[in-house]
């Protein structure tokens, strides 16, 4: 919900579009798709980019990307594939991405599991760098893990990263989908390190909430070899979709919504930082992207803010995560904090 609820500007575009035509088959091109396509290349800095439906969909767009490219391009044996990926991770629910989730509840009773993900622990460079064998085609990675607890990694951390898969001629695959378009206070997570990934999936807030939109963005070297037919969708690309993402995109830049996350996004950390709650162990998080670590479950401390009227999600077993809309104003910051502070003091 990056640009906020039901944003005027992203809902006028999809009213006039749901006027005009709403769906074509990925066989034509339809008016919406190469200016928003043009839009989202332009605005990330890569060459192509590929819509999908869900994240999801994004995020096994870039597995299929990746492992093309390594038979292709890299030599990797037909069927010994190899993408190394973080515990704590989370990417979906499909069956191939619950085979790397380290969470058992994901996997339980859903096997078999998709074979060729190798997983090391999280923010740590020289388990990347060991890991690495001649089959290894992407290092795929969360810049900041979200469900995994708001985890921020150490600085340098994805600076060492891109350096290891460049020497070793692996893909960094970065997955934006809760951390990009503006959520940490930079266009894209990476960003804040000055690294830029080989690929780069996107969802979420590329649509402002209205519709399902993601993306796949990386240059020619990498989505230049799937041919036609190699990979598609029904709806991906739709015109009404890409009509809505392109506003949502406009929205973003045109009201400064990544340096207000930035702003507004250090002085909720700030509030947070100053409540005196023992059961507080940590507040962590960049932008308006924010974890507070408490020493016992989260999940009552979330049920006691949605009754005051604060959508909070609890996330790793012990977390409260604050994702408020980029557009919130200190105001609303003032207003949830008058609620926040005496149960997170307090406890619920």
């Amino acid at each position: 919900m990056n640009q906020g609820h039901c944003h005027p500007r992203i809902l006028e575009a999809a009213v006039a579009q749901m006027h005009k035509v709403t769906l074509t088959s990925r066989a034509f091109f339809n008016d919406q798709l190469g200016p928003f396509m043009r839009e989202l290349c332009e605005l990330t800095g890569y060459e192509m980019a590929l819509p999908m439906n869900t994240g999801a969909e994004a995020v096994e767009t870039a597995i299929k990307a990746a492992r093309k490219w390594g038979y292709r391009m890299k030599g990797v044996p037909d069927n010994q594939a190899e993408i190394i990926v973080c515990e704590g991770n989370f990417a979906g629910r499909t069956t191939t991405l619950i085979s790397f989730s380290s969470v058992e509840q994901y996997r339980e009773e859903f096997g078999p599991l998709t074979p060729g993900f190798v997983t090391i622990p999280y923010d740590d460079a020289d388990a990347l760098e060991a890991a690495i064998t001649p089959n290894t085609v992407a290092f795929l990675v969360e810049p900041i893990q979200g469900e995994g607890g708001v985890r921020v990694p150490s600085p340098g951390y994805l600076q060492r990263v891109a350096e290891i898969c460049a020497a070793h001629n692996v893909l960094f695959v970065a997955d934006e989908i809760q951390t990009g378009l503006g959520r940490t206070g930079a266009l894209l997570c990476c960003d804040h390190e000055g690294v830029r990934p080989d690929m780069v999936t996107l969802g979420k807030a590329l649509s402002g909430g209205f519709y399902p939109v993601s993306a796949v963005v990386a240059d020619r070297k990498v989505l230049g070899l799937l041919r036609p037919g190699d990979h598609g969708s029904t709806f991906g690309g739709n015109p009404l979709g890409s009509a809505i993402a392109r506003a949502a995109l406009n929205v973003l830049v045109d009201e400064g919504l990544v340096d207000r996350s930035r702003e507004i996004g250090a002085y909720f950390k700030g509030r947070l930082e100053r409540i005196e709650g023992e059961h507080i162990q940590e507040v962590r998080g960049k932008g308006l992207l924010i974890g507070v670590e408490l020493t016992r479950l989260a999940r009552p401390y979330c049920d006691a803010l949605r009754d005051a009227g604060i959508l909070a999600k609890d996330t790793h077993g012990t977390v409260v995560r604050f994702a408020p809309p980029l557009v919130v104003t200190k105001e609303q910051i003032d207003w949830a904090m008058e609620r926040i502070e005496p149960i997170l003091m307090n406890g619920h």
